[in-house]
């Protein structure tokens, strides 16, 4: 199933490494925690380097400055046997490998993608930071939805940006912040430059208003006052209606 995503993104044979990796590469180079541990041991069955893009094995330049070092992009995929802990893998896997980094999980079929900036720590320039963190919603690539479909267009290689290898990876990840988008209001269309940062301010604000409103909630739940379930449940209803407005401006930022 997973190669059937791989097919979608047309990478030229030359990038193909297809190289097994090891848990330990994880363990040496990221400070897990044991729960990171226990989701690298029990969660994850296999794990490959698929495709390196770097300037000698495609014809797109590196993009190296003080701030940033996107010399080649890495692509790797990662075979779970419960996709419960995801996120977390994905937290720590793009904390271990400097290159910027696509990876592809599977599931039973379906896929995730989790993709994140990284900039060179100013404080020590051995070391990266890791920005924001994008992951995907699992979707099936040999049977996609309309929306999963225009994705998969989206991010066919010869659809990206190719100035240099940080403006590829940053059109690859305004198309999974489109698709995560998407989720919310049923439309896809593949992202400009001018449009991600819309499309990520408004998911930071609605996962900030859906905590408050799940605290709202358990307030809710061990208020005895009516005055004051009242005074909750209204404000639980301005944040939804925060969200809905939310929703509207990320459709009309992908049209």
């Amino acid at each position: 199933m997973i190669d059937a995503f791989f097919e979608r993104l047309r990478i030229p044979d030359s990038c193909r490494l297809d190289k097994p990796l090891f848990k330990k590469l994880f363990l040496d180079n990221a400070d897990l925690k044991a729960a990171d541990k226990n989701a690298l041991s029990e969660d994850v069955s296999g794990i490959r380097w698929r495709y390196t893009l770097k300037p000698s094995s495609i014809n797109i330049s590196a993009l190296k400055d003080d701030e940033r070092d996107y010399g080649e992009v890495a692509i790797l995929s990662v075979d779970l046997s419960s996709p419960t802990r995801v996120k977390r893998l994905a937290n720590f896997m793009q904390q271990a490998i400097p290159y910027p980094l696509l990876l592809v999980f599977q599931h039973e079929g379906k896929v995730a993608l989790s993709v994140a900036g990284k900039r060179i720590n100013q404080a020590d320039a051995s070391k990266i930071v890791v920005e924001e963190r994008w992951l995907s919603p699992w979707f099936d690539p040999t049977t996609p939805t309309g929306i999963e479909a225009a994705f998969l267009d989206a991010v066919t290689l010869s659809k990206l940006p190719a100035t240099n290898f940080y403006a590829l990876y940053q059109g690859l990840q305004a198309q999974v912040i489109a698709l995560i988008a998407a989720e919310r209001t049923g439309q896809f269309q593949a992202a400009s430059a001018k449009v991600a940062p819309m499309h990520r301010a408004a998911l930071h604000k609605i996962d900030g208003l859906e905590r408050e409103i799940a605290e709202l909630r358990n307030a809710l739940k061990r208020e005895s006052q009516m005055a004051r379930k009242i005074s909750l449940n209204s404000e639980i209803k301005s944040r939804k209606d925060a969200i809905v407005q939310l929703e509207a401006d990320l459709i009309g930022t992908s049209q």
